[in-house]
């Protein structure tokens, strides 16, 4: 790719599925993705229970060992919007064949050097969605975490999503609820008093419901929405699952067999 289509990768002008300002935001951030006490400290933070969720939905769904070191070995894995690739690596560690996607080329750049420093082998392509449909491609397993309230249409970027999905698969994301509760502690909180993130990393209104964002999902042909909140213990700096899912929340959500 010559630098000039990097360029244009990037600048994109806005449409349903991606926002080019929010790929240029990311792409500034691109050398801070693996340190844990930097701009994406909340990520790592927030990484142990968003795995085990991804873990436990596969293994349920998949029927894998709950005991294996490598539960998702056998299945091909996708992760959406993969940044440096906190998702993806895990995923690879936990078995699953690996592809992993990003419309910036930056985050593409500092994810493979990444993963070929922990002797991972992870299919990294800086490309939207919207090519890997238009390629036929399927997948196993599709995650998308903390993207979707940054896309312009979520209900199109999902279906976008859904269609990566092999019948029989699974797919998961997560995202924030459209709450006070999330405004407050998403942004007051986390952006202008604590200072976790970058001022403007979020867009309350783009946060989504979890009833909406299950009707994207099955108007896409995924079914059977689980969601799972995820809450922070301030006095002991955790993060955990919880019915709660009143700010950070994930859903599974399945296709069916053919």
């Amino acid at each position: 790719m010559t630098a000039a289509e990097r360029t244009s990768n990037e600048q994109q002008p806005t449409d349903a599925t991606l926002d080019p300002e929010e790929v240029r935001r990311f792409s500034r951030l691109a050398t801070e993705w693996w340190d844990p006490n930097g701009k994406f400290r909340p990520l790592h933070q927030i990484g142990p229970p968003r795995l085990g969720f991804i873990r436990n939905e596969a293994i349920a769904h998949f029927g894998g060992d709950p005991k294996a070191l490598r539960p998702l070995a056998g299945l091909t894995a996708l992760d959406i919007g993969c940044g440096g690739g906190l998702v993806a690596e895990p995923l690879a560690r936990m078995g699953a064949t690996v592809t992993a996607i990003d419309p910036s080329e930056r985050n593409i750049a500092i994810a493979s050097g990444h993963a070929q420093g922990q002797g991972l082998t992870i299919d990294y392509r800086a490309v939207r969605v919207e090519d890997l449909v238009v390629e036929g491609t399927k997948f196993d397993l599709v995650t998308c975490l903390e993207v979707v309230e940054h896309v312009p249409d979520p209900k199109a970027f999902i279906a976008e999503c859904a269609a990566l999905v092999k019948p029989g698969g699974l797919a998961v994301f997560s995202t924030l609820n459209r709450t006070f509760k999330s405004w407050a502690l998403a942004i007051v909180g986390a952006e202008y008093v604590l200072g976790w993130l970058p001022r403007g990393t979020h867009q309350w209104d783009r946060f989504i419901p979890p009833v909406d964002l299950a009707g994207y999902a099955e108007t896409a042909g995924l079914e059977a929405p689980r969601f799972e909140g995820i809450t922070y213990n301030p006095l002991q700096d955790v993060w955990s699952l919880n019915p709660s899912t009143d700010v950070n929340y994930l859903m599974s959500a399945k296709k069916a067999p053919a």
